[in-house]
């Protein structure tokens, strides 16, 4: 009779099971394992960012503000920033506003962080930064 310890992946210590695939650069990632919840993805768009994106991500947000407004303690203040940029865009040289942008561009991580609005805050910073350089 033989008598071991058991497998060998079993003595380098107990991980959460979880496998993320993919070159974390990629824009998705396979996740597998077991218990898996609350897991969130983004992806930066560096250096493929123009106008238009930026006005279709700024709609997107609008609209998921407007529909979980309830439930924002700040909606207001997200309200008031989707009208500042869309005034900056609209500007004769929106490229004119940087200073304004690149505020909201980093205000609103923070803004959205752990709200049902948070994963198109972000991409909407993440755009505005990368478009205004």
């Amino acid at each position: 009779m033989i008598f071991g310890r058991g497998r060998r992946e079993d003595e380098q210590g107990r991980s959460s099971g979880i496998s993320i695939g993919g070159a974390n650069k990629a824009p998705n990632q396979n996740v597998v394992g077991q218990n898996i919840s609350h897991v969130y993805q983004s992806a930066s768009v560096q250096g493929a960012v123009d106008i238009e994106t930026v006005r279709e991500l700024l709609a997107s947000f609008r609209t998921d503000v407007e529909q979980n407004e309830a439930g924002l303690a700040n909606a207001a203040v997200l309200r008031a920033l989707t009208d500042s940029v869309d005034t900056s865009l609209a500007a004769t040289d929106p490229r004119a506003q940087v200073g304004a942008l690149r505020g909201v561009a980093q205000a609103l991580p923070a803004l959205v962080a752990g709200t049902a609005v948070q994963l198109g805050g972000q991409a909407l910073a993440n755009a505005l930064s990368s478009w205004v350089g």
